[in-house]
């Protein structure tokens, strides 16, 4: 599992020129899923998520999370994050997780995130989105599962 984490002032997604996910504060979150994945491993990344200190305190430093500062995340799948070019130069997709198991699994970090009270916004699994965002720092994170979870 990857996710491109970016700390927004604000983010929304549009499918077919309606929008229909938007937030303020928070993160704009791309998420990818591999082979391997699982709920165990949504689990953990969904923790670390809500809980990287990213955000500034009142003295300027990297110290406080989206649970401190009550932000939201818009959730947005891309498989696309599991493409490879090291065979020519169009994109491989095998590494990246079916559509049917990655929806679910992409259902399942969604509703991990709500139980963790945060406010979310999606996009929709599989459909031609357009994203807007306006990156604060800017401040862009990678987790990486793999590198994660032991």
């Amino acid at each position: 599992m990857k996710l491109i984490v970016q700390n927004v002032l604000n983010a929304s997604v549009e499918i077919n020129q309606k929008i229909v996910g938007k937030i303020s504060h928070g993160f704009c979150v791309f998420v990818g899923f591999t082979n391997g994945d699982n709920e165990y491993i949504v689990d953990k990344m969904v923790d670390k998520l809500v809980n990287m200190r990213v955000f500034m305190d009142e003295n300027g430093k990297t110290n406080l999370s989206l649970k401190d500062i009550n932000g939201e995340i818009l959730s947005i799948s891309q498989f696309t994050l599991y493409a490879s070019f090291k065979d020519g130069r169009r994109p491989s997709f095998v590494d990246a997780l079916k559509p049917a198991e990655a929806s679910k699994l992409y259902s399942y970090f969604n509703d991990s995130l709500k139980r963790h009270n945060i406010n979310i916004a999606t996009g929709q699994f599989g459909a031609d989105m357009k994203i807007s965002l306006i990156n604060d720092g800017p401040f862009t994170s990678i987790l990486d599962s793999k590198e994660l979870i032991k």
